[in-house]
């Protein structure tokens, strides 16, 4: 009796169910709570509107008044001056110089009884100064860049994961004097999991092409910046290197050093500049344009080399089978090209046709695009899902029915699912 009322609990307590229950349950929340703060929280940081205005940082005034702002006052209108002086402008009364400023920027300012020290930036508005500076309203940029901050310290790369002081530097700073149209995304959302530093070091055109077109630019440009502590609170030594490009090709690099943790974000700011100088300078010389292989999937045929193609396509195998024939049999000789050349004069309608593919890997995306843009008859395509590890979907245009177009893609060695005005391809 004893034993049969003993045995439920040593049966429970034996069983590994209970505890390997929990600890699944265990590990798939904490799975969703990283996947969670992966994409919440306050990560992003915001980019400044970019103006074509003249911007000039870094004027270091010192000046004295009556009182504080009075001495505030006189340290702009020094800062104006300087500012002035260092883009060349010429020699003008301090009334007209004011009426050319749209606005003045406060890097860094102490204020006493009666002193200003300070680091200003100031801006003057193009349209009014750009005539006595020997430049116009307008200027020449280039190709939108999307950015990609990368910051190394400890052994560890970051770009949007987390909010950092290099990517505050590149996000506040201002281009809109500069010659290259900087991309600059806020880090938010997605954005953490889908720019990270491992994207820079990706080959395929296809992925690349997916990510440019989310954020509506040409090419990419790497600004990394590398630093290292001397001791906690010491100098900082910054070792930077300007990339750019799918392939992640070098332009340049340079060093800075900062004396203190405080000195660092000034230190940032003129490597910003820096970089937008060599970047400019690369522009300049030819080096900073988009990849040509970014685009060459998307180029397609036009409708008459198109058709030319296929009738000698045509041609040829109606004069293959015609050969094929007995040559003392002059009736069979006959139908041969009427049915062969037919079938291209009817391809005249387009079918627009969702395709599932498979890919479970870049390779295999970059396949499936290619593939699919390597059928004849198709006149356009368009990604509408990347899923890497999974299913991506595209929108094709076809110059066939669908029956047509699977038995090409089946031709070319993929296993096809038609389904209704859809596609399932896998290999």
């Amino acid at each position: 009796m004893s034993n049969s009322q003993t045995f439920p609990y040593r049966h429970l307590r034996a069983s590994p169910a209970v505890p390997a229950l929990a600890a699944i349950l265990l590990l798939a929340l904490g799975l969703a709570a990283a996947l969670w703060a992966q994409v919440e929280g306050d990560r992003g940081i915001a980019p400044v509107a970019s103006s074509t205005d003249i911007a000039v940082g870094g004027i270091d005034v010192d000046t004295k008044g009556d009182d504080a702002e009075d001495a505030r006052l006189k340290g702009w209108a020094q800062a104006r001056r300087l500012a002035w002086e260092k883009i060349g402008g010429p020699d003008i009364p301090d009334s007209r110089l004011e009426g050319l400023v749209s606005s003045i920027v406060i890097e860094r300012e102490q204020l006493g009884p009666r002193r200003y020290v300070a680091r200003l930036g100031v801006i003057f508005d193009r349209q009014r100064a750009g005539g006595l500076l020997g430049a116009g309203g307008q200027r020449a940029r280039s190709a939108p860049m999307l950015t990609l901050p990368v910051l190394k310290t400890g052994g560890t790369a970051t770009m949007f994961e987390v909010r950092n002081d290099w990517q505050r530097a590149w996000a506040e700073h201002q281009f809109g004097s500069s010659g290259v149209d900087y991309v600059r995304p806020t880090g938010v959302g997605g954005e953490s999991l889908l720019l990270t530093y491992g994207q820079t070091s990706r080959r395929s055109r296809a992925w690349w092409s997916t990510i440019l077109d989310e954020f509506s630019a040409a090419d990419v440009v790497v600004p990394i910046a590398d630093l290292r502590w001397e001791w906690p609170g010491g100098p900082v030594v910054g070792r930077f290197t300007a990339r750019h490009g799918p392939d992640n090709l070098y332009l340049d690099s340079f060093t800075m050093r900062a004396e203190s943790t405080d000195a660092l974000p000034e230190m940032l700011e003129r490597a910003v500049q820096r970089f937008d100088q060599i970047y400019n300078a690369a522009l300049a010389s030819g080096k900073l344009r988009p990849d040509p292989t970014l685009t060459l999937d998307d180029v397609e045929l036009s409708p008459e080399i198109r058709a030319l193609i296929e009738a000698a396509q045509a041609s040829e195998a109606a004069a293959a089978q015609a050969a094929a024939l007995d040559p003392l049999d002059p009736a069979g000789m006959a139908p041969a090209p009427t049915t062969t050349i037919s079938p291209p004069a009817q391809a005249s309608t387009s079918t627009t046709l969702t395709i599932q593919a498979s890919t479970p890997d870049a390779r295999a995306f970059d396949g499936a695009l290619s593939g699919i843009r390597g059928v004849s008859g198709i006149s356009g395509l368009a990604v509408t899902s990347t899923a890497i590890g999974g299913t991506s979907v595209m929108r094709v245009t076809f110059a066939g029915s669908q029956s047509e177009l699977a038995a090409a893609l089946r031709s070319q060695g993929w296993q096809v699912t038609e389904g209704s005005n859809a596609l399932a391809i896998s290999r």
